[in-house]
């Protein structure tokens, strides 16, 4: 089965990818201008990689779980995507992903931390998956 795991963010998407369940690679981020046009790429990006399902990271079990839910919902709606959704905690991820980081590139804000995210979120997904 091939996934594509999403960090969706209001700035930037992370994605990554896995068509087998030990190597999951970091894709080139969306830098999101709105809405429309980040649906757009991410549908570009999903197609284009032929995946079957999507793991999107959420914040599981905090008041604000609903509402991202609702959020990641409306904008998978827009994205048409066809395949099985599911939801991983994303919980520190970010800063894990940061961490891996550090000393290795200087930090800018160009998307690779949110993509290294969207990676850890997959491995996640994935190791429980077995």
């Amino acid at each position: 089965m091939k996934y594509i795991a999403i960090d969706l963010g209001l700035k930037r998407i992370g994605l990554a990818y896995s068509a087998h369940r030990d190597i999951v690679t970091p894709l080139p981020a969306v830098q999101r201008k709105n809405r429309n046009q980040a649906s757009a790429e991410v549908k570009k990006v999903l197609d284009s990689w032929e995946v079957d399902a999507v793991v999107i990271g959420v914040p599981l079990g905090g008041s604000s779980e609903d509402e991202m839910k609702r959020r990641i919902a409306h904008f998978m709606n827009l994205v048409e995507f066809k395949g099985e959704i599911f939801y991983q905690d994303e919980a520190g991820s970010s800063l894990e992903a940061e961490n891996m980081m550090k000393g290795e590139i200087k930090y800018i804000r160009d998307g690779r931390i949110d993509s290294i995210s969207a990676m850890i979120i997959l491995q996640r997904f994935l190791r429980t998956c077995k």
